[in-house]
Formats: structure tokens, C-alpha cells, sequence
């Protein structure tokens, strides 16, 4: 597919700490596009960057093949919502939404700012003041500010932030109406939601890119998991499992009673030796085996997987 975006080499460097270092990546127009890393990865500084809030170092980045600038012409191309979105206090939403779109070179009507609130939830509360707004509410709005002078590139940082599972689902739904429409890239903690919702995700660490790929092909290449609860186990247990043959991580996963799970990563194609290596310590410990069953892999697996590898390297 096209790219919408393009990165090439960006670099950006605050006196002598590197917070992106020769990070290449497109982002195929129209996709869903999740940018992920730990805190710190750099994230955010990309997204400040194709927004033209930042000047990169170094390095070379495109919207729609138009270079970016602080000052450019790619900016009519783009929509940004920050992290933490901000409004003043005493407009209306709708006053907002006009507002915003008095920047770009397009007149926005009445209606068509009618149909921004409608999209993002926000028809019955159009006419409130913002600081009336709840969180939830704030986010939406930053959402629709976003798409206020109807960009080709929509840029998400932490768009589902600090929202509870009900307005974490309404944020993707508006997400996937945009799909095709408009290219969003967006950066998130929450995994789950990366792997329901985007086409494509990469992963950066210390500001540099680790990987990128459509998102099912990376879940296919998760490791194994298996999801282990054992009768009577205790404090050094995790310890005991960590150091079977085939196991490469292991991460407690919740204790009720006498009851401990925990879910361990394993080697490629050494599922079966593992499985029976708990039987056989959980044998010796004299613990009572709950459960030993392979679980479907998943984008969360993938991530950490990753990260630890980059880290250990």
C-alpha cells in the first residue's frame, strides 16, 4: 500500500540524550496503526514531530509525500491529539470544534461539526461549556478536534488514557469508522486494544524501532504460553518454574486461596517438554497440579518478548 507517512532515518537528540535515533517506517494510508514502547521509548517525540510541534535533528519525515516541517505545508494534512488534551474551560464543544478549524484552509459548517459531535458521542453535550466535561468526555472531544479540518492523517497519543472499558470501547469504535477514510497513528499502553483494532503496529524501545509488521503476522510469531495453577505452591515457586528446560519467562498470574497460576513463556516448539517438567517439579513438591493447558498467544506476548530480548542483547 501507499505510505501515508514516512520516516527516514529521524533522529532527535536533547543535548546529549537521544530520544529517537534513525527511526524508518511507513504507515500505509488508510490503516489503523499502533505505535508502541515502554515509557520513554520515544513515542510521543515522533508524534510531536509529524505534528510539527518538534524539529527533528536529523532525519527526514513525509504526510502524503509533503516533508515535514515546523512550519509546513504537511500540517493541513494532519490532525493531533496530545496525551493530555486541554480546552479552554469557558467554550462550548461546539465553540472548540470551530475554533480548531479556523486554523486550517477550510470552512467548516454547522453541520458538519454537527456530524464531529455526533461521531465521537458528544451530540447532547455539543453546547456545554468543556469544563463541564468529564475525562472521557475531554478525550472525546480531543478526538473530534482532531478531525476538525478533515486531515488525510490523524496522530492519537494515548487516545484511550485513563478511560474506564466503557469509553475505551467507544474511542475504537470511532477508530474503526475512520478505517480507509483517514490513516490514524496512534500510540498506546493498552495492548488488547492494539491487537482488536490496528492493521499495523510497531514496536520502538530507547528510540529506536524494533520491529513493524502487520499485526496478525506478529501475533502468529508469539511464543508459546502456557497457563499453569498449582495447589499449595508458594512464594518460591515462580523461581522453581523459571528454571525448568524450555521455559523463558515466567509472570505470576494471581493467587486465590491456595490456588497459584502463573503463565509461562516458552522456547519455540517446546510446549510438550514443558508441561511435563511441571508434573515433575509440582510431583517432587508435593503440589497439586489445577491446570496445564497452552493458551492462544497474543500481542501482550509478543511485546514483552520483544522488549526483553532488546534488552538483554
Amino acid at each position: 500500500m501507499t505510505p501515508a507517512i514516512t520516516l527516514n532515518a529521524l533522529t532527535k537528540r536533547y543535548g546529549g540524550v537521544a530520544a529517537l535515533t534513525d527511526l524508518t517506517l511507513d504507515v500505509p494510508a488508510g490503516s489503523i496503526f499502533g505505535f508502541l514502547g515502554p515509557n520513554g521509548a520515544g513515542k510521543t517525540t515522533a508524534l510531536k514531530i509529524l505534528a510539527g510541534l518538534s524539529r527533528a535533528t536529523s532525519g527526514t519525515a513525509t504526510i502524503d509525500g509533503v516533508p515535514v516541517g515546523v512550519q509546513g505545508a504537511h500540517r493541513s494534512r494532519v490532525g493531533y491529539l496530545a496525551q493530555e488534551p486541554r480546552f479552554y474551560g469557558w467554550m462550548t464543544g461546539r465553540q472548540t470544534l470551530e475554533y480548531v478549524a479556523s486554523f486550517y484552509a477550510v470552512e467548516t459548517s454547522r453541520r458538519q461539526v454537527d456530524e464531529l459531535l455526533e461521531l465521537v458521542g458528544l451530540a447532547d453535550a455539543g453546547d456545554r461549556a468543556t469544563k463541564t466535561y468529564s475525562g472521557g468526555m475531554r478525550q472525546r472531544l480531543g478526538i473530534a478536534q482532531a478531525l476538525a479540518g478533515n486531515p488525510s492523517v490523524v496522530l492519537l497519543d494515548e487516545p484511550a488514557a485513563a478511560l474506564d472499558p466503557l469509553g475505551r470501547h467507544d474511542v475504537l469504535e470511532i477508530m474503526r469508522r475512520l478505517r480507509g477514510d483517514k490513516t490514524i497513528f496512534y500510540s498506546t499502553h493498552i495492548l488488547d486494544d492494539v491487537e482488536r483494532v490496528s492493521d499495523h503496529v510497531a514496536i520502538l524501545d530507547h528510540g529506536r524501532l524494533v520491529v513493524s509488521a502487520p499485526t496478525a503476522e506478529l501475533v502468529a510469531s508469539a511464543p508459546g504460553t502456557v497457563r499453569v495453577v498449582l495447589i499449595g505452591a508458594s512464594d518460591s515457586t515462580a523461581a522453581s518454574l523459571a528454571g525448568l528446560p524450555g521455559v523463558s519467562r515466567v509472570a505470576p498470574a494471581g493467587r486465590e486461596d491456595d490456588e497459584w497460576s502463573y503463565d509461562i513463556t516458552i522456547r519455540d516448539g517446546q510446549t510438550r517438554l514443558v508441561q511435563r517438567e511441571v508434573m515433575r517439579l509440582a510431583a517432587d513438591a508435593g503440589l497439586i497440579v489445577a491446570a496445564n493447558r497452552q493458551q492462544a498467544p497474543g500481542l501482550e506476548e509478543v511485546f514483552l518478548s520483544i522488549v526483553d530480548k532488546e534488552r538483554a542483547a
